[in-house]
């Protein structure tokens, strides 16, 4: 990450992060609940130093269904405490005592009858609960970063999560559009992995321009809480308004077939960083990914922090699906890498 330019400055705390699971908490919003019937169960389950996959394959196990049986909207990391939604298709069988799951790593809170597989990506977002230890800085000046923070937001990079240890998951999708066979899981994980760097590209690129939280001519925008974009179209009072407000922001590529719909300075700058990289660029391409839009930033929804002692400071804050709490992080204390590397993100 260190290789992406910060948004506002040099940061002004070093921290540790994930010194134990309870530093580092999640739960998923799901953004609907339950309609109380049908052949699937959901569960709101707590877990800890469990990968999503791990637990989903204990759940079809111990109902005695096959793995596919069981849904999810998200991964979470495997080192933190994370609380989140699995569906277990039961088809007619008798439904298990969920409270005898035998796994002492996961606590099964709530159950209850709903008529839909939940698939990925169903989801609104996540609320994170982080604490920073060792931390040692200007308290003041972390204080100023929050609230700026808190009103402009942060630039909105894929984290360290996509990209793997040392970055190597792009250098693998490298070998995989040179020829080399990966397993279907693995092939879509690396496609992902190489339209995150490109992202990230060129968010760094606009965040050097000081361009990631206004609008170049040409822009396509995102809307916010949607995977929907528009664009190009004249900026005006109007886009300024929903500019300002958070409901519209600056979008970047997610690579694939074809141009940027992007135009002007927007589409050229784009255009010109991704030239830098035709390798991944053609490969996505070849694969057959379409182009799709990312918002350049992110605006971390209700943000609080209070100080548990001088050296320790707790974060509380929403973000919506595919957005990450260690970019957040990053904006005040820089890159953190942790003793204990998390094994997914807050991706859907």
């Amino acid at each position: 990450m260190d290789e992406w330019p910060l948004a506002h400055g040099a940061p002004p705390l070093k921290a540790r992060l994930r010194a134990t699971d309870e530093d580092f908490q999640v739960e998923e919003i799901l953004g609907y609940a339950a309609d109380g019937r049908g052949e699937h169960v959901l569960l709101w389950v707590e877990k800890r130093d469990l990968t999503t996959e791990q637990l989903a394959r204990a759940l079809a196990a111990f109902a005695g269904v096959p793995p596919l049986a069981v849904g999810y909207a998200g991964l979470k990391d495997r080192h933190a405490l994370t609380r989140q939604t699995f569906s277990v298709q039961l088809a007619g069988r008798e439904e298990p005592d969920w409270a005898g799951f035998p796994d002492p790593r996961a606590r099964i809170l709530a159950a209850t009858r709903h008529g839909r597989k939940l698939k990925r990506g169903a989801l609104r977002g996540n609320r994170f609960v982080l604490t920073l230890r060792e931390v040692a800085g200007d308290r003041g000046a972390a204080e100023a970063r929050l609230r700026t923070i808190a009103a402009r937001g942060v630039p909105n990079y894929f984290g360290e999560q996509r990209f793997g240890r040392g970055g190597g998951n792009v250098e693998q999708a490298r070998a995989m559009f040179a020829g080399r066979r990966v397993d279907r899981d693995k092939r879509a994980f690396l496609l992902s992995a190489a339209r995150s760097h490109l992202f990230n590209e060129v968010l760094g690129a606009r965040v050097a321009r000081e361009a990631w939280d206004r609008p170049l001519e040409g822009e396509i925008w995102s809307l916010a809480g949607s995977r929907s974009w528009f664009g190009p179209v004249p900026f005006d009072e109007v886009l300024a308004g929903r500019l300002a407000q958070g409901d519209i922001h600056p979008s970047g590529p997610l690579w694939g077939r074809g141009d940027t719909p992007a135009q002007g300075e927007a589409g050229a700058l784009e255009r010109a960083v991704v030239a830098a990289y035709e390798d991944l660029a053609r490969g996505l391409a070849e694969a057959r990914m379409d182009q799709e839009r990312r918002p350049l930033r992110q605006l971390p929804k209700d943000l609080r922090w209070r100080w548990l002692a001088d050296d320790a400071l707790e974060l509380a804050f929403e973000l919506p699906a595919g957005a990450y709490a260690t970019v957040v992080v990053r904006e005040l204390a820089g890159t953190i890498v942790s003793e204990r590397p998390s094994v997914a993100g807050n991706d859907t």
